[in-house]
């Protein structure tokens, strides 16, 4: 997924909670929803994050070799721009791309 692409705002920003829990009608689902989706984001970037800068790690651990790279560095600081993981989890559910369901509503809904 690319995070920089993503329509969520770099900083806070207050939002009417009311408006959040339409869908769900109740605002702690709707926060772990969220929750849950940010988590699962979070991985997500520490993952490709641990595979771009493992391809600079030297195994030396000599004083010599120890030096600044420019290319960690721009990575480090691209990730480090990125919104955060629960702004983006949040605009994903504004927007309605959060696939969720509650099994206990669905067991009353049947019976």
């Amino acid at each position: 997924m690319d995070y920089k692409k993503t329509n969520a705002p770099v900083t806070t920003v207050t939002r009417d909670m009311m408006d959040l829990c339409v869908d769900t009608g109740n605002i702690y689902e709707t926060v772990s929803i969220i929750g849950k989706r940010a988590n699962q984001i979070s991985v997500e970037i520490k993952n490709d994050l641990s595979k771009k800068l493992a391809e600079f790690a030297s195994y030396n651990d000599n004083l010599e070799e120890v030096f600044e790279n420019r290319e960690q560095i721009e990575i480090s600081r691209y990730y480090e721009k990125l919104p955060k993981p629960t702004l983006i989890a949040t605009q994903e559910f504004i927007e309605g791309k959060i696939y969720y369901r509650n099994p206990a509503k669905e067991k009353e809904k049947l019976q």
